[in-house]
């Protein structure tokens, strides 16, 4: 099962677009943030976090969504009527960099992080390594063009992650802040080989 999160000032179905792309036996939901985004700025949509500056953002407001998306992990066979299985945590952006957070502060509950343009946040601690088990693997794919979320940020949060021991496959596209359809089977065929 894939579950999606959204980008900044967006909604729960926005990411539902990329349906087509996911293997047919992959279930997908797409939660929605629990920040309206109208109070910072972001337009009529919701946010995961406030955004301060570079891979800096208020730690509470991270805090807050990651609780929230626990949660909402924990009732989701009462959602859906059946066990979910392995869980596949990923998400555009904020949606993307949220993801990376609950997968190193929460490394049992999902089984693969992905990550589409977003950035592993400077508060987020990375207390294992690729030695301990239940370390989740991550696809990170960026936009070597990206205005909003600059290739810099990813290639710092890469050091980190490699650093740490992560089992990480990185891609760059030549596109700025959005996802195509090649970054998408990238992601499927790297979480199915792990």
């Amino acid at each position: 099962m894939a579950v999606l999160l959204h980008g900044r000032g967006s909604h729960r179905g926005d990411l539902q677009a990329l349906r087509p792309l996911l293997p047919e036996e992959w279930a997908l939901v797409t939660p929605q943030g629990p920040h309206p985004g109208h109070p910072w700025g972001y337009g009529p949509g919701w946010a995961w976090y406030k955004y301060v500056e570079e891979d800096r953002v208020v730690e509470e407001t991270l805090l807050h969504s990651l609780t929230a998306l626990d949660a909402f992990l924990i009732a989701l066979p009462g959602f859906l009527g059946f066990e979910p299985g392995r869980i596949i945590l990923g998400g555009f952006s904020q949606g993307g960099a949220v993801s990376m957070a609950f997968a190193c502060a929460r490394p049992n509950l999902v089984t693969a992080a992905v990550n589409f343009s977003g950035f592993l946040a400077q508060s987020v601690e990375i207390p294992f390594s690729a030695l301990s088990p239940g370390t989740p693997p991550i696809f990170w794919g960026h936009g070597s063009r990206d205005p909003n979320i600059p290739h810099a940020l990813a290639a710092r949060g890469r050091e980190r992650l490699n650093a740490a021991g992560i089992l990480l496959q990185s891609k760059d596209y030549d596109i700025g802040h959005w996802i195509v359809p090649e970054e998408v089977r990238d992601a499927v065929a790297f979480v199915e080989s792990v």
